[in-house]
């Protein structure tokens, strides 16, 4: 199970990688944002495969409310030239999804957050290591230590990140964490504004608020669900 998330997680990332470098970051983070919309889909339809009536439409209808949200803020553009790099930016948000729900499955096994995190860390190095041997290494004098330096942080952040989202979908409510995963646009959105003076348009701040009360009703949708117990969603 961790071969499979760490798999897929590479996979997905890679994907992400490569649409950032090819498409407009808008589009690249509109598609891979589409895991809440794939989990969402996974998740209920899983449910009425199986039988399952767990009446979670309006669940549902938060994720693809927070999703649209997101491309109020985004407006992801797409050329002609460009829907090679389109596909593969959508195969990075499915395998998002999916290694999403394999963090899930290993929580319900019981698993640590520590450990997943660990085992897909080595993974990704493994896999970034190989892909610098197959493209070359950045010469040091086209490295100023000012931008190496961002590395620390950045790595640190990046880890507790991958750790909060484990700790999330082992834990939490799929539809739920699916939901509250789009407030990352929102974030930064206002580190853009307060950081570097971007200025956020009108469509912008709607989407915005589309994105925030979105959470809310899941949250208050999953807690009036299940009050006092954890949560089982699949």
């Amino acid at each position: 199970m961790h071969a499979w998330r760490t798999g897929i997680g590479v996979l997905s990332l890679s994907a992400w990688f490569f649409a950032i470098a090819h498409l407009p970051l808008a589009t690249a983070m509109t598609l891979n944002y589409m895991s809440g919309v794939w989990v969402a889909a996974f998740v209920v339809g899983g449910a009425m495969l199986y039988g399952n009536n767990t009446r979670q439409g309006p669940l549902m209808a938060t994720v693809l409310a927070g999703f649209a949200g997101v491309v109020m803020m985004l407006r992801p553009t797409l050329d002609q030239n460009q829907l090679f790099a389109g596909l593969i930016g959508l195969l990075s948000g499915l395998g998002a999804s999916l290694a999403y729900l394999q963090v899930t499955a290993l929580g319900k096994m019981g698993e640590p957050e520590g450990r997943t995190v660990f085992y897909f860390s080595i993974g990704t190095a493994v896999a970034g290591l190989g892909g610098t041997l197959i493209s070359g290494f950045t010469p040091w004098s086209g490295v100023s230590w000012q931008a190496a330096a961002w590395l620390i942080p950045i790595g640190i952040l990046a880890s507790l990140g991958q750790w909060c989202m484990t700790r999330a979908f082992s834990r939490g409510a799929t539809l739920l964490v699916a939901n509250l995963q789009y407030s990352g646009i929102v974030f930064a959105a206002f580190y853009s504004l307060v950081l570097f003076g971007d200025q956020i348009p009108l469509l912008g701040w709607a989407g915005m608020a589309v994105i925030i009360v979105s959470g809310v009703a899941a949250t208050v949708l999953r807690t009036r669900a299940l009050p006092d117990t954890p949560a089982e969603d699949h």
